[in-house]
């Protein structure tokens, strides 16, 4: 709920995002940005893994590059397209939200490159 707050958060704040819509995506929430200033968010929980959420964009950016080279050793990447969050400790909010700015506002920030 934490991250979802975050999402709906930095939508609010930034007028290239627009207005978030929040769907299932394979039974895991996603969010989407209709402006499509951005890239689908998801978050996942399993009970093999109960310790931890993930964090999902779309494995076709560069977005887990990003943030391997800006916050390795805060955060923990997993292929190309996870962050894993350990529950066990508080999210780092800064690291987290920049990571989601980055993703709803990926293709806009791409056309402006």
């Amino acid at each position: 709920m934490e991250v979802r707050g975050w999402i709906f958060e930095l939508a609010a704040t930034d007028p290239a995002i627009g207005k978030i819509t929040e769907t299932l995506k394979w039974g895991e929430p996603a969010w989407l940005t209709p402006s499509r200033s951005g890239t689908t968010i998801r978050a996942d929980w399993k009970s093999k893994t109960a310790g931890q959420i993930a964090i999902y964009v779309n494995c076709q950016t560069d977005l887990i590059d990003r943030v391997r080279s800006h916050f390795e050793g805060i955060l923990q990447c997993e292929g190309n397209r996870a962050i894993i969050l350990p529950l066990d400790r508080p999210l780092p909010e800064g690291p987290v939200k920049t990571v989601l700015g980055w993703a709803l506002t990926y293709h806009h920030d791409k056309r402006k490159r």
